[in-house]
């Protein structure tokens, strides 16, 4: 990928991220709650919606700079050896890179973002110092094997299936799908991909969420979803799905706008900088 692209994916992916992850904020507070092993209304229910944003703020642009950047280079290099038929097999393998990459920077964010979700009356730096002084840098990293778990099935599912959904549109048409509807695509894709790995996200936060020493907190995922079915059955395992859904349906913006992953179509217009003054791509290019 030329260094122009890679700064296009940085930015565009950054800022789209940041934006979506604000605006979702309050439907994530509520999938973490419902996921949590305290229970929705004692874990804060409605009060407190915002608590942990400062972390999400903070980790948001570099997180989704990292997928898309990573995402991008490997797609355009395994792009020049593949035919059509492994085109889905390419999208699985870029977006794995991706998600392993992203997680570096999401898992940290994440473990505060949701310790603070849990506990509306503590502040994100005070949860920040306590997981530090206790926990050390590991405890920030507490749940990377879960999440990458989760990540990586979710985007194994969520891109092949929505450069298809792109693709087939793009074939009734006959020209290329405009930005809505890729972001209709893309909705779809995360939806139904959101839906299967829902167990999953449950697993993952319940291992970030728990007491440091406890079995659950060693990071096992088999054991943290064999605690789940025993003591709350089907329904715990898929607690939050409707709203893991509904916050996936609503992240169009963020991962699947010609703006953020389509670069083919971004880096062939004549001139980004005119269509994209805040980017800047210029700078950068040189």
């Amino acid at each position: 990928m030329e260094p122009r692209e890679s700064w296009a994916a940085l930015a565009a992916g950054g800022i789209a991220g940041v934006f979506v992850d604000l605006i979702l904020f309050p439907l994530d507070t509520v999938k973490t709650r419902l996921q949590s092993p305290q229970g929705f209304r004692k874990a804060g229910g409605f009060r407190g919606i915002y608590a942990g944003v400062p972390s999400t703020a903070v980790g948001s642009f570099p997180n989704a700079a990292a997928f898309f950047i990573t995402y991008e280079n490997v797609k355009s290099v395994l792009h020049h050896d593949s035919t059509s038929y492994l085109t889905p097999v390419t999208h699985m393998v870029a977006a794995s890179f991706g998600e392993v990459v992203a997680c570096l920077i999401r898992v940290p964010s994440e473990v505060v973002k949701q310790r603070a979700q849990v506990s509306p009356s503590a502040g994100t730096f005070r949860i920040l110092s306590h997981t530090l002084y206790h926990e050390g840098i590991q405890g920030l990293y507490r749940g990377y094997k879960s999440t990458v778990l989760r990540e990586i099935p979710f985007s194994l599912v969520q891109f092949p299936l929505w450069e298809f959904l792109k693709d087939l549109w793009s074939w009734k048409q006959g020209h290329v799908v405009d930005s809505w509807q890729s972001a209709v695509c893309g909705a779809f894709a995360g939806g139904f991909a959101a839906a299967v790995t829902t167990p999953l996200d449950v697993a993952k936060t319940r291992i970030m969420l728990a007491k440091a020493g406890s079995t659950t907190a060693s990071g096992n995922v088999l054991a943290a979803l064999g605690g789940i079915w025993r003591t709350q059955g089907l329904p715990g395992s898929l607690g939050s799905s409707a709203s893991r859904r509904s916050t996936q349906l609503a992240q169009p913006a963020k991962q699947h706008t010609d703006i953020t992953a389509d670069l083919d179509e971004l880096t062939a217009i004549p001139s980004l900088q005119e269509k994209l003054p805040w980017l800047h791509i210029k700078s950068y290019a040189h």
